[in-house]
Formats: structure tokens, sequence, C-alpha cells
């Protein structure tokens, strides 16, 4: 069977769409589309699908989806009913939506405590209560069988693409798409009980705003796991390291891609990127207090130097600090159109050289260390790569 982790992630993604924008705004459209695309991906050769909810816990068959054991919306139809969800071929896009609404409409009255009608006239898709012949539900989730997934970065990478379009081209910021991005990527970093680390490889300078926007997010994630933040913190962190360079879409591109050291003039419209970043954030989302500081203070030293200027110099928050590591080790890692790639060990020098003084020491040290246990899995932007090597070393894959 396909893997049946995309579909799950864009139902979600679907529900928190319609849950934010009326009918017919174009984030609700897509994200619906994109339900319906991904469940004729799973059900293409095969009879059918039946995904089970228990505890919290996502079962295909009697396996759980180990990869989405966080997966916020398990709990959620297993309170209006649905304990059991199946799918069998042909299921009609327009069922599949009816569907999504019917549970939406239902979660949006709060009334958890009525059950969804245990049958469905939707044309293959049925639903209702467990009943497995004396079985308790739990006796479905078996140890030991979990789902291990080959994951291609191609829809995030995209996914963050158009975000920083439609930041540059409207007042809208696509929270729902972007906090969407962090989580595939959070469960795209754990398989077979390892951390890995699906870092993209750079192939054209101009496309260096959503690589390092997906890198530093996945480093971030990294480096909070690592430390024992829990997952939902650990992607509270992620989504502020994805929008922390979000004040670069107000830099000319020719400036950000120039080869020759910028003028004055030119620098002072790069730095004012953070505090532009932060303004665009709070503008449209107020409540994103941790993004908007991370924005602004991303590029301020442990000391309080760096930029932009404060009046008295301070310590910068501490998700500030951790994203400032990552944001300058991918810069490192990345080649640019001024100068080549720096290697692994050679970047990690230079976060040691700044200990104290421009990187927090109780952070470089834990980040290091993460790097050499992890794996990291170097991969262009609109492909997977097939080997992944240990970072024993720290020899990592490239991008063919």
């Amino acid at each position: 069977m396909r893997d049946p982790v995309p579909f799950l992630l864009a139902v979600g993604q679907a529900w928190a769409a319609a849950g934010l924008y009326a009918e017919s705004h174009p984030a609700r459209v897509r994200s619906l589309q994109g339900s319906v695309d991904a469940l004729q991906e799973l059900l293409e050769g095969s009879s059918g699908v039946h995904f089970s909810f228990v505890g919290g816990e996502v079962i295909v068959g009697n396996r759980i989806l180990r990869d989405l054991r966080d997966w916020d919306w398990a709990a959620k139809l297993a309170a209006l009913g649905v304990e059991r969800l199946e799918f069998h071929p042909p299921v009609p896009p327009e069922a599949l939506n009816r569907f999504l609404v019917l549970v939406l409409d239902r979660l949006k009255q709060g009334d958890q405590g009525a059950p969804l009608a245990p049958e469905s006239p939707e044309t293959g898709i049925r639903f209702g209560r467990l009943s497995i012949g004396g079985e308790t539900p739990e006796s479905l989730i078996r140890p030991g069988l979990w789902t291990t997934v080959e994951y291609n970065l191609a829809p995030e990478v995209e996914a963050v693409r158009w975000m920083q379009d439609q930041v540059a081209s409207s007042d809208s910021l696509p929270v729902v798409e972007t906090e969407t991005v962090v989580r595939s990527l959070a469960l795209a970093m754990r398989q077979q009980g390892e951390l890995l680390l699906p870092l993209i490889a750079l192939e054209d300078h101009d496309q260096y705003a959503v690589s390092h926007s997906c890198n530093v997010s996945v480093l971030a994630m990294g480096l909070a796991d690592y430390l024992g933040y829990a997952p939902r913190e650990a992607r509270a962190i992620g989504v502020a390291a994805m929008l922390a360079d979000l004040g670069n879409i107000r830099v000319p591109r020719e400036i950000l891609l120039k080869a020759a050291a910028l003028d004055p003039a030119e620098r002072t419209l790069v730095e004012a990127h953070c505090t532009e970043g932060a303004r665009m954030i709070l503008d449209r989302h107020p409540r994103m207090e941790l993004a908007a500081v991370v924005a602004y203070e991303h590029h301020l030293d442990v000391d309080g130097s760096g930029y932009p200027a404060t009046i008295f110099r301070r310590e910068p928050h501490f998700v500030s600090r951790l994203v400032r590591i990552c944001d300058f080790f991918d810069a490192a890692m990345s080649p640019r159109a001024w100068r080549a790639s720096m290697g692994i060990e050679s970047a990690m020098d230079l976060l040691n050289e700044g200990a104290g003084r421009r990187f927090d020491p109780d952070l470089v040290m834990p980040f290091t260390t993460m790097l050499r246990q992890a794996r990291i899995k170097r991969m262009a932007m609109d492909r997977p790569v097939v080997e992944v090597e240990a970072v024993s070393g720290l020899e990592d894959s490239e991008a063919g």
C-alpha cells in the first residue's frame, strides 16, 4: 500500500484551511483539491484503505503510524464517533469534499457528545464506531509495527515558494500553510527511531530564500528535539525559524543576488529585513509574538551586538539565539553568488570560535553534537536523494 501519511496531512490541512477561509477562498479550494489528489494517489492500485483512531493513535490496518502520533485530528475524529474510516475506490471528489465539510461543521458546533451517523451515504466512504467482534479497540495496536517512509520534499518546497509569493503580492501571511509545512518537515525528521535532517541542497542561487527557510526550520527543530522540547514546542520553534527571514521579501532581488560587496545603502536595506519581517508578522497575526521576536532578533549576537542596532544591548530571546546558530550554519553551508559553500567542519569551527560573543555557547555545543549524532540527508529541491550516509565524521550525501 502507498504511504498514507501525505493523505492524512492533506486532510488536516484542508480542515484547518476550511476553518479559516470562506468557501471560495483560493487557500481553501487548493487544500480541498490537495486532499482529493492525495486520496486518489493513495488508492491507486488498491482495493481500499482502513484507518482507525484509538487513544490519539492513527492506525492503518494493524500498523501504528508513528509519524502521526501527534496528529491532533485523530482524537477529534474519535470524539465525533469516527473511530474507523474506510475508503473504497472509486471515491468521487465531491464525496470526499462533503465528508470533510461534514466533519468540520460538527467540530465547529462544539457538540462532540453526539457521534456522526455510523454509516455515510457517500460513495466509497464508510465510517463509524469500532466493532471488531469482541476485540477491544486497543487490541488493534500491535507494538513493533511501525511505518517507515521515504520523503520527497518537493511539495514542501513548492508550498514555501507559494507562501513567500503570497506575502510578496498581498497582505496575507498563510499561517496554516506554514504550520502544515513545518509539521510535514517534522515528520520527515523521524525515521526508524533516529533523527534525520533532510536539508535542501541549493542548486540555483535564486532559490536561496526557499531552501534557507526550510533548512533553518529543520535545524531549529532538530536542536529543539535534542534539547528535550516536546514535539508541539519544537514545531513552534520551527515556525518561528521558517518565518525568520520573511522581511527579505521587501529587499530588491538584485541586492540579494549581488555578487560584489554591498555599499552602505544596500547594506542598510538588507539589515532592515529584521524589523520589516517582525512588522509584517505582527501586522497580520498579532498573536505570533515568538515568530516576530525571532524575526527581529535572529541577527543579534549573544552579547547584543549585530543588527538591528538597539539603544541598550540586551541578550536576545532564547529561541532567537537558537535560530541564530541554525541560520548561520545553513548560510555558511549554502553556495552564494559571491562565494562557494563552506564545509561542515569549517562551519562548525566558526560557530565554536564565535561561542560566547556571537553565539550562545550553551547552544553551540549541543548543536554540533546533534549534527554528529544525526543523519544528514541532502536533497534536491524537486526530487529525493536515494542514498543517505551516517554523519560519523560528518559526511553527508549530496543531491545529484
